[in-house]
């Protein structure tokens, strides 16, 4: 510092005053002490300080107090505060840092350590005060010399000003004209000039790797019915309505077209291939298919789209014009409210997609899928207190279809929704045949929480069941949270408050759990298996499981520990304190018919120290209490969904 650094230290014990004025006085500094809150303000309004030390626990004003006062007046910069505090748990250092605390310092004082935070905030502060002078400097500057140029141009701007109206409407006609001839005039978007254009760039570039162009042909269900009846003045407004949501739901690099009438196209750049445009068009029909507010009327329209991808057998846009307006009369052929590819050219893993897909729109839930359920075992009383509810589809032809390929084509034709209801009804009808105390976890997709109906779905399944709502657990991934955040927290809390135990499923594999923790409490986090499977491998999994269950027991909530197959792993998760396990050591996932003597057998055993029966060794997971003494197989096509 150029000048003696004045320091004002506000603390109520006179030795801790007294040894950081000495320590300070040491390192050139003028040293001040208030022995209370209000003694601080007072000094601080009769003279000038460069920084504060301001204990945080005093009599009287309180340091968080004083703290606040201080801020009223003078902001970060202008005057530094750091607290010091004698808590370590953090709790007062939040609150300091959220009042308006510079930095903090944690007694027993590290003077060293002191010494470098207060020479930071006062190198902070000096270097915004030249800041602060370089720019009022500039700013004057920049006054003179923008008063210098106004009045050197002002003569020139009046010259020009008849030539510069003349171009002006020139080109504003010109750009009208173009614009006319490129627009649609009633919604405002490109026409079929523009698509062309568009399609003809695009296609002449290389090809990058599994990217591609789409068009999606997009004709609206219902629309001439509402156009006759209700007018042609309704049918604009709804036309306007509808080209406002396509546009809202595609990427910057998207082109929407107006082709006419009732008929829309998108064009999607650069995008995975057929799976890019599916998604999208699973996304426009839900969008498109949402109620409209037109001329104080409620409408109702659907949409159904033809989809065709740029190959070499579609090399112009008259081809993938002409392949998706087919495809689109075969979406309308097969039933309306759903997207189709043309058929030519596609590859064989996107014809068993389609296959799949026509197959799960034809599914009766209630004989092609079966609901397992693999239980959770308190560590305490080595009894079962919740049963998870895992989805298995068999196919007729097909035999057991993994999860992984069947819930995300439910999820993107928005059959998740449905099936979800019914997932979540069977589940609390099966626990029903539970004992009192067992609950039964039910996990919800992402997708459900974009469905406003979520909760009263909820609500339906628990009231026909006569399930009481504190036995159904509700699980979701990190992935609920990364979009529409205040709407699914929003849905969380009214969840929660039909009674309902909310838990967050794969904690610590997501983008920013402790972030979501903040916005909602959760009853029960659960440790993704990928931690527990080396667990006892090495130091860095266990370093997170510990994390993780200290996290769980500082706010109160229950953690589960999911994968276990080791008795090693168990072990482990005792001595860390994990509440709740889960896994193929007790016994995988079981038909509901199982259910009741398995909570028997585990409650029977439980006060017994059974001695797990699979060892370290053996290649295959075997059931913790070893009940039925059958052969287990892991459990193909077992799904987390709701």
């Amino acid at each position: 510092m150029d000048t003696q650094p004045s320091l004002l230290i506000v603390d109520d014990k006179f030795d801790n005053r007294a040894i950081l004025a000495r320590r300070f006085g040491r390192q050139g500094f003028e040293t001040v002490e208030a022995e209370s809150g209000k003694d601080a303000l007072n000094l601080i309004d009769q003279r000038t300080f460069d920084i504060v030390l301001l204990d945080i626990m005093m009599p009287g004003l309180s340091g968080i107090e004083v703290l606040k006062l201080i801020r009223q007046t003078y902001s970060y910069s202008k005057l530094p505060v750091i607290m010091v505090t004698a808590k370590a748990d953090g709790s007062d250092v939040a609150e300091a840092l959220g009042a308006g605390a510079n930095d903090y310092i944690t007694k027993p004082v590290d003077f060293a350590a002191a010494f470098a935070r207060v020479k930071t905030q006062l190198l902070q502060k000096k270097a915004q005060e030249e800041l602060d002078k370089t720019h009022g400097a500039l700013k004057l500057l920049n006054e003179t010399l923008e008063t210098r140029i106004a009045e050197r141009t002002a003569d020139l701007v009046r010259i020009n000003e008849e030539l510069k109206l003349e171009i002006s409407e020139r080109e504003r006609s010109q750009a009208e004209i173009h614009y006319l001839a490129h627009h649609d005039s009633l919604t405002g978007l490109a026409n079929r000039i523009v698509l062309r254009q568009n399609l003809e760039q695009a296609l002449a570039r290389p090809p990058r790797g599994q990217e591609g162009i789409a068009v999606l042909f997009i004709d609206l269900d219902g629309f001439k019915g509402i156009n006759d009846t209700l007018g042609h003045s309704t049918g604009d407004g709804l036309l306007k309505c509808v080209a406002n949501r396509l546009v809202e739901s595609v990427r910057d690099g998207d082109k929407v077209v107006r082709l006419g009438g009732d008929e829309f196209a998108v064009i999607q750049m650069e995008a995975e291939q057929p799976k890019g445009s599916a998604i999208l068009a699973g996304r426009l029909i839900e969008l498109l298919g949402r109620p409209y507010q037109v001329e104080g009327n409620q409408l109702n329209i659907g949409a159904s789209i033809g989809i065709a991808v740029a190959s070499e057998a579609t090399t112009t846009p008259d081809d993938l014009l002409k392949c998706a307006d087919l495809a689109m009369y075969r979406a309308k052929a097969e039933g309306r409210g759903t997207y189709r590819f043309f058929e030519p050219g596609m590859d064989a893993r996107a014809q068993a997609r389609r296959a799949m897909e026509l197959s799960l729109r034809e599914t009766k839930f209630e004989s092609a899928f079966e609901i397992y359920y693999q239980p959770l075992v308190d560590l305490a009383t080595k009894r079962v207190t919740c049963l998870e509810a895992l989805l298995r589809w068999r196919h007729p032809e097909k035999g057991l279809i993994a999860p992984s390929e069947f819930v995300p084509l439910a999820e993107e034709i928005g059959m998740i929704v449905t099936l979800g209801k019914w997932v979540l009804r069977q589940a609390c009808v099966d626990a029903m045949n539970w004992p009192d105390d067992v609950r039964v976890a039910v996990n919800l997709s992402p997708v459900q929480f974009r469905y406003t109906g979520l909760p009263t779905a909820v609500r339906e399944a628990l009231n026909l069941s006569g399930l009481p709502a504190h036995r159904l657990e509700l699980e979701i991934t990190e992935s609920v949270l990364l979009e529409r955040t205040e709407t699914s927290i929003a849905i969380l809390r009214e969840l929660r408050e039909l009674g309902t135990v909310i838990s967050m499923d794969d904690f610590g594999t997501g983008y920013s759990s402790l972030s979501y923790l903040q916005n909602f409490r959760f009853d029960k986090v659960k440790i993704d298996r990928a931690f527990i499977r080396d667990l006892t491998q090495g130091c860095d999994s266990l370093a997170i499981v510990r994390a993780i269950t200290d996290l769980g027991r500082s706010f109160g909530m229950i953690t589960v520990a999911e994968g276990v197959e080791t008795v090693e792993q168990l072990r482990c998760l005792e001595y860390e304190g994990c509440g709740q396990v889960q896994g193929y050591l007790f016994s995988p996932p079981r038909p509901a018919s199982e259910i009741p003597s398995l909570i028997r057998s585990i409650a029977d055993n439980g006060d017994g120290a059974v001695t797990p029966v699979r060892r370290s060794s053996e290649p295959l997971p075997i059931s913790y209490l070893d009940l039925h003494r059958v052969d287990v197989q892991p459990a193909v096509g077992v799904a987390k969904v709701g």
